[in-house]
């Protein structure tokens, strides 16, 4: 992957708006904890670089490096984008609801909700285009997602083994190690995805 990531990896419409709540938030929670950018840096595996261009708001960083972010900083990817349930009752506007990627051939991942803080719970919406892929190089221990598969059929890979999810069928997955969602089927892939990760007190 390059130090930067293309604009284009978000639908334009959405692109500056996330741009500008990803650069907000990483910094003024990276000053929150005195962090400086070699901190960060440090702690995520992302280059200094990069962490520069994100907080000037001139990269869109991958979920991956989101999640990198989140985890060194003890929230959540929902924290980052805005889109955290708070008590008792939140209401996410469906213009507020960001994508977060976005496939070659018009397939999108959106992050409806989540809760906020490292111990977090977050709702995805997939959908894939035939042959779309999307990977992972695995959160942090004890991660796992639940699948619901709408429309077509889902191959998750973890580990190097596969598993087909047709419509209508569900599964449950360590996320911990790489992973891997594919489209493999001739019609399009629709899921929605929660994701859990808890950190030991």
């Amino acid at each position: 992957m390059t130090n930067l990531v293309n604009i284009s990896t978000y639908p334009i419409a959405d692109a500056q708006a996330i741009s500008n709540a990803v650069a907000t938030r990483i910094k003024a929670y990276r000053k929150t904890q005195k962090l400086s950018l070699d901190d960060l840096s440090q702690r995520t595996g992302v280059s200094k670089g990069m962490l520069v261009e994100i907080e000037k708001g001139a990269a869109n960083p991958s979920i991956a490096i989101l999640c990198k972010l989140a985890a060194a900083l003890s929230m959540s990817v929902a924290d980052i984008v805005n889109v955290a349930i708070e008590p008792v009752i939140h209401l996410i506007e469906a213009k507020d609801i960001p994508t977060l990627w976005a496939g070659n051939k018009g397939g999108t991942a959106r992050l409806l909700a989540g809760t906020t803080g490292p111990n977090m719970i977050e709702l995805w919406r997939w959908e894939m285009h035939p042959d779309e892929c999307f990977e992972s190089p695995g959160h942090p221990d004890g991660t796992f997602e639940l699948f619901h598969v709408e429309k077509g059929q889902l191959t998750l890979s973890i580990a190097q083994t596969d598993l087909i999810v047709p419509a209508g069928c569900a599964a449950v997955a360590s996320t911990d190690k790489p992973h891997r969602y594919a489209n493999t089927g001739d019609c399009n892939l629709v899921f929605t995805m929660t994701v859990a990760e808890f950190h030991p007190a």
